[in-house]
């Protein structure tokens, strides 16, 4: 299914946060650990399969491929879409308030 501009999937979200400096599939998975802060560990499966999705959605490009390693980065499009993500997920945190004792509903 093809990224249509809704909701991103975590893993989605993470590989575009740890792309946002270009990197090659294992370094990408330290990465992504090291983004969450430890709290995302994505195996070659996962990571792989959202790659290719996120490829074909030209939310990322392969910039090099050797024998060894395909290097990849996130598209200005993949930053649009990583910037709304983020955006989303701010508004649902404020939006979630009320659970940290804040205000009722406005």
């Amino acid at each position: 299914m093809a990224y249509n501009g809704g909701p991103m999937t975590e893993a989605m979200y993470y590989v575009l946060l740890a792309l946002m400096r270009p990197n090659h599939g294992y370094q990408l998975m330290h990465s992504i650990a090291e983004v969450s802060n430890g709290r995302v560990n994505m195996g070659p499966g996962t990571l792989y399969g959202v790659l290719s999705r996120m490829e074909k959605d030209g939310l990322i490009s392969l910039t090099e491929e050797d024998k060894r390693r395909k290097t990849y980065k996130i598209t200005p499009e993949g930053e649009k879409a990583l910037r709304l993500e983020h955006d989303r997920l701010k508004a649902v945190i404020e939006d979630s308030r009320i659970l940290e004792g804040g205000d009722e509903y406005d």
